[in-house]
């Protein structure tokens, strides 16, 4: 049975990863290995950037972040240049940045290495 899980993020430069996750998300890593890859955790949350020239490539969400109040991480974040995306696909259409259904609203924007990193408020 597996016991706990943790995501893995690429990074093509994984100084400017550090310094957006340090300058933008005000998270600092709690690890970083012999291969230079960055461990970052919050309570039992964890998650990994490694460098690769693969970084950006991925059309999908890579990382979703719960939170109480999306209105209040959203603002923060705007207030240090997070940019979020707006987008329309069937069942899905963004308004100022949100998608709302009946049991949660999110948000979603990249970091540093076009990673599509999400967060979440259920209601």
């Amino acid at each position: 049975m597996f016991t706990e899980a943790h995501t893995i993020l690429p990074a093509a430069d994984l100084a400017r990863a550090r310094g957006y996750y340090h300058d933008t998300l005000g998270m600092d890593p709690s690890e970083q290995h012999d291969d230079g890859s960055l461990v970052y955790t919050n309570g039992a949350t964890a998650f990994e950037i490694y460098e690769t020239p693969n970084a950006g490539s991925a059309k999908n969400t890579q990382m979703v972040w719960m939170t109480d109040d999306l209105d209040a991480e959203m603002a923060r974040l705007r207030g240090v240049g997070v940019v979020f995306e707006e987008f329309e696909i069937p069942g899905m259409k963004t308004d100022h940045g949100v998608v709302e259904s009946d049991d949660m609203r999110s948000a979603w924007f990249r970091d540093s290495e076009g990673n599509i990193l999400c967060i979440t408020q259920r209601r």
